[in-house]
């Protein structure tokens, strides 16, 4: 076959050009003889030949957290075996189970034979790639320990889907109890409440306010169910949309920090990404500005992604990052600023960082332990609630009735 190829030595030294080769193995083992190793290779295919081809969506839709995990994984084996990046890339192509993702990889495939970076591949997809993972591929890249910048993104992955499956599986709980405790009550409103209605038309008494509203609300539901049911739905996007705009952002945000039993978990979880985050780009080579800079973007919340721009310009200036986060008391807890000290004294911190996450990281696994028996209580105060308050509206004017009767 006819390829088109790059290479490099330990100088730094470049070589480009088209070779006639048996495949990319072949090509390797030729250059390695003349102290070149293989950095890009692309088969020359025939005009006319398709290649593979992604829509311009695919390039916003997600890919699972866990499939970029083991990318990053297996890509920094390969590349730590000697396997040229190209090769590694599309042999990860075939083994991913991911339809979307497998295309994605091929065109970034197809990008690397072209004389494109990898950063630069996975840049062309920010719904899949997060700039925190295209800026410490680019490190990598730059510094050339691709393979050591891609271990540890790895772990930065392995570590994010731990903790946020850990979160989202302690709410699984309250979510169905609380979505059964709505279905349960639209039925109860829609086919229990009109038969019970007709037993007091026909009692002829006279209804309390409490009585009266659940009837109203079960007429309304019953007679207007698509009405309803489309009120939802409109109220669920106009939610989101608002979510989306910087008045929503800081509304979220505010509700997640304040709220009881909630803020503990949410500061803490978002304690440990910072922590974990900040350690992995400066174990990269990033510098503490730019860290900064993607922390801001990557930690959505409002007041997280103030405070880290307003620390990322204030550490321009010359002020230590410890004595800016000592500041941020309502979003970071005392530990934060205080082992930032330390890291800054002694020059290790994105060791101590490190070792932050860790703990913080087993803080919020304990909490999200205990959340259940947190919310139990919760859950049985408000199913109590809405059953009583449905059991005396309906039986009041029974009792009323058979009060007059003796």
């Amino acid at each position: 076959m006819k390829a088109y190829y790059t290479a490099k030595n330990q100088k730094g030294e470049n070589r480009a050009g088209e070779a006639n080769v048996k495949d990319e193995r072949d090509l390797a083992t030729q250059l390695r003889t003349d102290g070149f190793i293989l950095t890009s290779f692309k088969e020359l295919i025939p005009e006319g030949e398709k290649k593979t081809a992604i829509k311009f969506f695919d390039r916003f839709s997600s890919v699972p957290l866990s499939e970029k995990m083991i990318f990053a994984r297996n890509l920094s084996v390969m590349i730590s075996s000697g396997l040229p990046l190209s090769k590694a890339i599309r042999n990860l192509t075939v083994q991913t189970k991911n339809k979307n993702f497998a295309k994605i990889l091929g065109v970034i495939q197809g990008d690397l034979q072209s004389g494109s970076t990898l950063s630069d591949g996975l840049a062309k997809y920010p719904g899949v790639f997060d700039e925190l993972f295209v800026n410490m591929i680019r490190v990598g890249e730059t510094s050339g320990n691709l393979e050591e910048v891609l271990n540890i993104l790895a772990i930065q992955l392995e570590k994010e889907h731990e903790l946020v499956g850990k979160v989202k599986g302690a709410l699984v709980y309250p979510a169905v109890i609380l979505v059964a405790m709505l279905g349960i009550g639209m039925v109860m409103m829609i086919f229990v409440v009109p038969k019970l209605t007709s037993v007091f038309k026909d009692l002829g008494s006279t209804l309390p306010p409490s009585t009266q509203f659940v009837i109203l609300v079960s007429d309304f539901l019953k007679n207007n169910i698509l009405i309803s049911l489309g009120g939802i739905v409109v109220f669920a996007v106009l939610v989101k949309i608002y979510l989306t705009t910087e008045a929503g952002k800081k509304t979220l945000g505010f509700l997640f920090i304040n709220t009881p039993a909630v803020s503990n978990i949410y500061i803490k979880m978002n304690s440990a990404r910072f922590a974990r985050i900040l350690s992995s780009l400066l174990r990269s080579g990033v510098t503490i500005t730019e860290s900064l800079r993607i922390l801001s973007r990557t930690l959505t919340n409002f007041y997280y992604k103030n405070a880290l721009e307003k620390a990322a310009e204030s550490i321009q200036k010359g002020e230590p990052l410890s004595k800016i986060i000592y500041e941020e008391k309502k979003i970071f807890p005392i530990l934060v600023p205080q082992m930032l000290e330390v890291g800054e004294e002694t020059g290790k911190t994105e060791v101590v960082m490190q070792k932050l996450a860790d703990f913080y990281e087993d803080e919020v696994n304990q909490l999200t332990r205990n959340l259940s028996s947190i919310i139990e209580p919760v859950l049985m105060l408000i199913m109590g609630g809405a059953v009583g308050f449905f059991a005396v509206s309906m039986m009041q004017p029974m009792y009323s009735v058979m009060a007059n009767i003796k």
